[in-house]
């Protein structure tokens, strides 16, 4: 089968450690929307795709997962990725939820969650996530600082006191997660949710529900704005 990767990845250099995934995806996207890779092709295997491209493979699975949930390819298991879309689609893939089920529930789950964690929560768990927050802003691995946003939100649900909030955060996890490696591939906000996140800290160590719940709405906003920037027709359509 003739390698289609050949005509876009000729005389590209070796990518850096940092920013890896993101890199590669930002190539793949590009050549499936200018067609050069086009509707029906079949990428290459991890194992192919991270020597062309001077990565390790974990980088190259994640870049494909992203693509994946953009809507651009789809992976089958024994058969490899395939490109099914030239554009972006209407919404992300995550998983058992989607980006759009996501805007719309999480409100109603971590805002009050956050305001009731600035009542209920204990010396324990606000110190917990001040270490979460200080990991977060020295991490540079995205799949890491995933993992650790994904303890901060779930130690505000469970800080809440109240036993529904955690569990219903804990069945949206997997997608937030997957949503978030998703938008930082394409948009890093990891600056802009630290500080957001900072803010929610600050009024839950304070004990203030009011600003806590406020500060959790501006990032629940600050998340869809970004969600914007990369389904611009999904945004249109929120308005």
């Amino acid at each position: 089968m003739t390698n289609l990767l050949d005509s876009w990845t000729a005389g590209q250099g070796k990518i850096v450690r940092v920013g890896a995934a993101e890199a590669v995806l930002a190539t793949l996207r590009a050549a499936i929307e200018d067609g050069s890779l086009p509707i029906g092709s079949r990428l290459d295997s991890e194992a192919t795709l991270a020597q062309q491209f001077g990565v390790s493979r974990t980088m190259v699975r994640e870049a494909l997962k992203s693509s994946n949930a953009l809507g651009l390819t789809v992976t089958r298991t024994g058969k490899g990725t395939f490109v099914i879309a030239n554009k972006v689609g209407q919404d992300l893939k995550l998983g058992k939820y989607s980006a759009r089920e996501l805007l719309e529930a999480r409100p109603h789950i971590e805002v009050p969650a956050a305001s009731l964690a600035a009542e209920h929560r204990s010396p324990q768990e606000v110190e917990s996530l001040r270490e979460i927050l200080r990991a977060m802003d020295e991490e540079e691995d995205l799949e890491q600082w995933v993992i650790l946003n994904s303890e901060f939100h779930a130690i505000i649900a469970r800080s809440s006191g109240n036993g529904v909030f955690a569990s219903m955060l804990s069945d949206i996890d997997e997608a937030m997660a997957n949503q978030s490696n998703t938008l930082n591939h394409v948009v890093d906000r990891r600056k802009q949710s630290g500080i957001e996140h900072a803010a929610i800290f600050d009024a839950i160590e304070k004990g203030s529900a009011e600003d806590a719940g406020l500060a959790m709405m501006r990032h629940l906003h600050g998340v869809e704005e970004t969600l914007g920037t990369v389904l611009p027709e999904s945004a249109e359509r929120s308005t």
